[in-house]
């Protein structure tokens, strides 16, 4: 579980490798290595990123097994449902979804939260546990700051 201690450090850290003078690739791929490693269960986290003009997301830096899932048409899963309807989406069982992607087959529950810059959707960061219901308002709210903070630093 994250704690409130824990939350409060991952949170300053990750602003800071968020500030950091890096390609945004990079940047997000600390990312995804530091919540990795001290949350012990985001057992996939990476980001999606809006692929130009089409409506489908691509598969940018990550943590975590290889997926199959490259190319996401908005709409399809979890995370495209993210993408469409701009909002966060907690997956407490992914079993009982019917739009389901599955990265992983160990993958139980899912969170992904959109970053919006001036009210346009332009990437996310999806979090997969191999526990169900593993995810918090702690999770939800890191990951929430996470992803605004994100939002102000890209073009």
């Amino acid at each position: 579980m994250l704690n409130e201690h824990l939350h409060q450090i991952l949170q300053a850290k990750c602003i800071g490798i968020i500030g950091k003078d890096l390609s945004l690739k990079i940047r997000m791929k600390e990312i995804c290595s530091l919540l990795h490693k001290e949350v012990g269960h985001y057992d996939w986290i990476g980001f999606y990123l809006k692929n130009g003009e089409k409506d489908e997301l691509i598969l940018g830096p990550f943590v975590g097994k290889e997926t199959e899932h490259k190319l996401i048409p908005y709409g399809s899963g979890v995370c495209g449902r993210a993408a469409v309807e701009e909002r966060t989406i907690l997956i407490e069982d992914v079993s009982k979804e019917e739009n389901y992607l599955a990265c992983n087959l160990s993958t139980k529950s899912e969170l992904v939260v959109p970053i919006i810059k001036n009210g346009v959707f332009i990437a996310q960061l999806d979090v997969d546990s191999n526990e169900l219901s593993a995810f918090t308002i702690r999770d939800k709210i890191l990951i929430q700051a996470i992803c605004r903070r994100f939002a102000e630093e890209m073009d």
